[in-house]
């Protein structure tokens, strides 16, 4: 009996030594917090009494908090009072305004792409258009931020633009009555070869679940048989909304994701909780490097219960839950608060935030870390980087020429001057950009004194330094000449080198100013390899078929099957 008094005894005495440290390890933790803040605010009021210039509080301050955050990872963020519509929209999808994205040009802020059916597009604005005042108020020397806050205000209130389109030496006046903006997260859709739904579906706002049901209702009264879902270029949004998305096509009670973070209070498993608009009906979900976040969690549920094929490029990799929270005098904070998992139990976030590199980069997870899991069907699958299609499509290989012409707005610059010499152009998936055009093109690019730096270039500059270091240049002088000439910039070659590339580009731009985003998705459609091979997958059930339910490899050919069953009952 003693000897049990006892161990309980010194059990009682090491659980509260182990409460006692990890009370000591709070405490100091909470030493630490409070003797940071006290000397920020101390450093914060001796720069305002005695620095040699003013300093502007609210600037200084928010750059450090902003400072402070970019340690840690890209998505958590504060917002201040002034800047909480931006959160909103993101997680609305709706705001009061013209309806048009805006960007600083040449020194002045211009329309950069005004949308469909919007206040902007039924005022007259195009693309290239320069905002000089707004109600009289001069904008030439405003920031995008400071035009984008004049230009939002109260839906039915009427706003006056004074702007210089190119090409035009006389000033216009446009009056535009604001609206509330809501952005269709439906890019387009439509049914192909009589029985395939398509929909583009671009963003994960509120209530976007709903859309993506009435759509592919419409689709199925239109005679789709089966369904193509694109979510390439979709960042995400809303983690209930993927949820509800994957609920349309997997029956009630299914868990679809669950996240983890620091306070395991705010675990969660979401599942299912509505029965299903259609849990038979085939689908193939197209992804690639710009899908993320919720595009994943529908990507990845639906590829983890066997629910869809998943064609395209692996997927962004971000696996991270952030949640907003409020902060005093009107601001919020997102932070990253967990990360989710998605029914196979794996994780899909490819890059490592906690752990940088010396130089302050991250990087991406290795595949030979990577783990596997398994789909409902026993097909492996893996954690750590993204979502892998079951049919990948080689993405075509970009150029740095094509990133330049595009980041300096030559292409956007020759478009608009283009666009002023066409009224109208064919449908968006007939338009070609003619070579005589693309000739034009390639003159416009000399007049504009053009010049880039390619990577390449850049990377042999730093070989040549190391080859002389290492008293290496003198043996491989010619072969090093010969690279040399080869990598070097030649804008009329890689001109003609990228064309095809180079008039995609072209092409979209062009499109873009007629038939907005929608033309641009249909033009480019025409030439999908992806979508093809989605096609081709949902015209071939017995393809369809096999990739969810693989047969097992110790299973015989179905002509040998049949050969023993007919000798067995001969």
């Amino acid at each position: 009996m003693k000897k049990y008094i006892l161990l309980l005894l010194t059990g009682l005495f090491t659980l509260q030594i182990y409460a006692q440290i990890a009370s000591s390890g709070q405490n100091q933790r909470y030493y630490d917090i409070n003797k940071n803040i006290d000397i920020f605010n101390s450093v914060l009021r001796e720069l305002d009494m005695f620095y040699v210039d003013s300093i502007e509080v609210n600037k200084l301050v928010q750059g450090t908090i902003h400072n402070m955050l970019s340690r840690l990872d890209p998505y958590t963020e504060y917002y201040s009072e002034e800047n909480i519509g931006e959160l909103q929209f993101m997680t609305t999808g709706e705001y009061a305004g013209i309806g048009a994205i805006i960007s600083y040009k040449d020194g002045q802020v211009i329309i950069n792409e005004p949308y469909e059916d919007l206040p902007a597009a039924k005022a007259g604005l195009k693309a290239g258009d320069a905002i000089l005042e707004i109600n009289g108020e001069d904008m030439r020397e405003a920031t995008v931020k400071e035009v984008s806050d004049k230009l939002k205000g109260t839906p039915g209130t009427t706003i006056q633009l004074l702007i210089k389109r190119p090409g035009e030496k006389e000033y216009r006046t446009i009056n535009i009555v604001r609206e509330k903006i809501e952005i269709d997260p439906v890019t387009y859709s439509d049914v192909f070869n009589g029985n395939i739904g398509y929909f583009h579906f671009g963003s994960f706002t509120s209530g976007s679940s709903d859309r993506v049901k009435e759509t592919v209702e419409q689709l199925k009264n239109k005679g789709a048989t089966s369904l193509i879902m694109d979510l390439r270029g979709n960042g995400g949004g809303i983690l209930d909304e993927a949820v509800s998305v994957v609920n349309l096509f997997v029956p009630k009670g299914e868990e679809i994701v669950s996240t983890k973070g620091k306070v395991t209070q705010w675990d969660r498993s979401y599942f299912t909780q509505d029965q299903p608009l259609d849990e038979i009906i085939p689908i193939v979900v197209l992804i690639d490097t710009g899908s993320a976040s919720a595009s994943e969690i529908v990507a990845g549920g639906l590829q983890d219960l066997d629910r869809a094929v998943i064609v395209g490029n692996r997927s962004f990799g971000k696996g991270l839950v952030q949640t907003p929270r409020d902060l005093p005098y009107g601001g919020n904070m997102k932070i990253t608060t967990s990360k989710y998992y998605i029914p196979s139990g794996r994780g899909i976030q490819s890059l490592d935030y906690s752990h940088r590199n010396p130089d302050g980069s991250v990087a991406r997870v290795p595949d030979s870390l990577t783990n596997v899991f398994y789909t409902r069907n026993g097909r492996e699958v893996r954690d750590g980087g993204g979502i892998t299609p079951d049919i990948t499509v080689p993405q075509e290989v970009g150029s740095r020429i094509a990133y330049y012409l595009m980041a300096e707005n030559i292409i956007f610059d020759y478009v608009t001057d283009w666009a002023q010499n066409h009224e109208k152009i064919s449908a968006p998936d007939q338009f070609e950009l003619s070579d005589t055009d693309y000739d034009s093109f390639k003159n416009y690019v000399k007049t504009r004194n053009f010049e880039y730096d390619k990577m390449s270039q850049r990377s042999l500059n730093q070989l040549k330094s190391i080859m002389e270091f290492e008293g290496y240049l003198n043996i491989a002088a010619e072969e090093f000449k010969a690279l040399e000439a080869k990598l070097h910039p030649d804008i009329d070659r890689d001109l003609e080198l990228f064309k095809d590339l180079i008039k995609d580009m072209i092409e979209s731009e062009i499109v873009q100013r007629y038939y907005y985003k929608k033309g641009v998705l249909l033009h480019q459609l025409a030439s999908d390899k992806v979508f093809e091979k989605a096609i081709e997958v949902l015209q071939n059930k017995e393809m369809y078929d096999a990739i969810l339910k693989p047969i097992p490899e110790n299973i015989p050919p179905v002509e040998e099957i049949k050969e023993k069953l007919k000798d067995r009952y001969s």
